[in-house]
């Protein structure tokens, strides 16, 4: 009568894993443009440098938007002249309307010039803030702190507002971001599963891989999924973030990226060598069955997890799995059943001989 190693069957919370393929994307991106226009007279920053927030750019030529100022600052000095000397007009029209000395019509008119020259003050004074800027505007500053790349425009060449090009891009990539694509039809099945409560709602901690297989050392999350789907691939985009403090992620590169995007709490974990394929490929174990005969399983393993494979249907908590002593055992095969010995013993090729101490597997 053979012997044969067992491990119980017990229920475990298994990760359902997904690979999914990304593209990294700057954590933020902002277009150097020009709001004035006029010819570049200088560069102030080095290619590729990082660059902060508010640092100067490029100077674009403010000899006109300078003579600008300098009109709009005459124009409100002239303005409050004139606004002073109504406004001494009106006051002094005032006494003479009140002993009827002057008609009451001069009055009335002196005061609504002195009215119109207050608003021309503003007015003015509005103009001259408007000049400043454009003014100030001819100092181009990084909107945002980040790498800068090449520039897109060179001392001597003409800036315009309505340009389409920028003169630069700055990029921050640090933290990144990874937009990943997975299928819709996945999607929908997983939160259908959800929803039934077959699997429970997995961890947002994302890993990476980078093109040459390598890992990424620093874990991302996973912070949002569109809501709508990609008509042309049928995809839904998921975005992960991930601190990238040295610049090893560039915006652009593809990646893949690893999750646990839900968890299954009734599977089994049975180790890949006690799970056999019939020619038809579905997958069979061998258990002990009644009499201690040896009795043929059609269970569903779909996929594994490390060294184990992970039965989510056809086996009962407390069944019991033989994994040592497979090799040509059949069913109903009378068989002397023990507990297995060590994990590492019980992956053992098949004939090999369990030895005789160890922890066993039936938890």
């Amino acid at each position: 009568m053979p012997q044969v190693g067992y491990i119980v069957a017990s229920q475990t919370s298994v990760p359902l894993a997904v690979s999914l393929s990304g593209r990294t994307v700057a954590y933020e991106t902002s277009q150097v443009r020009p709001q004035v226009s006029g010819v570049i007279r200088k560069r102030y920053f080095t290619e590729g440098s990082y660059v902060q927030a508010g640092q100067p750019l490029f100077l674009i030529d403010p000899s006109l938007y300078q003579a600008a100022v300098n009109q709009a600052r005459a124009n409100l000095a002239s303005a409050r002249a004139s606004a002073d000397a109504a406004a001494a007009k009106a006051d002094r029209y005032k006494p003479l309307a009140d002993m009827e000395a002057i008609a009451k019509q001069d009055y009335t008119d002196a005061l609504a010039s002195s009215r119109v020259a207050k608003a021309a003050v503003s007015q003015n004074a509005a103009a001259l803030d408007t000049a400043r800027i454009n003014l100030r505007f001819t100092l181009v500053p990084a909107p945002i702190s980040g790498r800068i790349g090449r520039s897109l425009a060179t001392v001597g060449a003409l800036a315009s507002a309505s340009q389409t090009d920028p003169l630069a891009v700055i990029q921050r990539t640090d933290p990144i971001y990874v937009d990943m694509q997975q299928s819709a039809a996945d999607l929908t099945a997983l939160r259908r599963k959800l929803a039934a409560g077959g699997v429970r709602p997995g961890s947002t901690a994302v890993r990476l891989k980078l093109d040459d297989g390598s890992d990424y050392g620093s874990p991302g999350i996973v912070q949002f999924s569109e809501v709508t789907v990609d008509q042309d691939t049928g995809t839904v985009t998921l975005r992960a973030r991930f601190p990238n403090p040295d610049g090893l992620l560039l915006p652009g590169m593809f990646v893949t990226a690893v999750f646990d995007q839900a968890s299954d709490p009734n599977a089994f974990l049975i180790p890949q060598n006690a799970v056999q394929r019939d020619f038809d490929g579905s997958a069979f174990v061998m258990v002990v069955g009644a009499g201690n005969k040896a009795a043929h399983r059609k269970v569903t393993a779909d996929r594994t997890f490390g060294a184990n494979s992970v039965i989510t249907a056809g086996l009962g908590k407390g069944d019991k799995v033989i994994v040592q002593g497979l090799n040509g055992l059949k069913q109903g095969t009378a068989i002397r059943p023990v507990a297995a010995s060590s994990p590492q013993q019980a992956l053992a090729p098949a004939g090999d001989k369990a030895s005789g101490s160890g922890s066993g597997r039936g938890d």
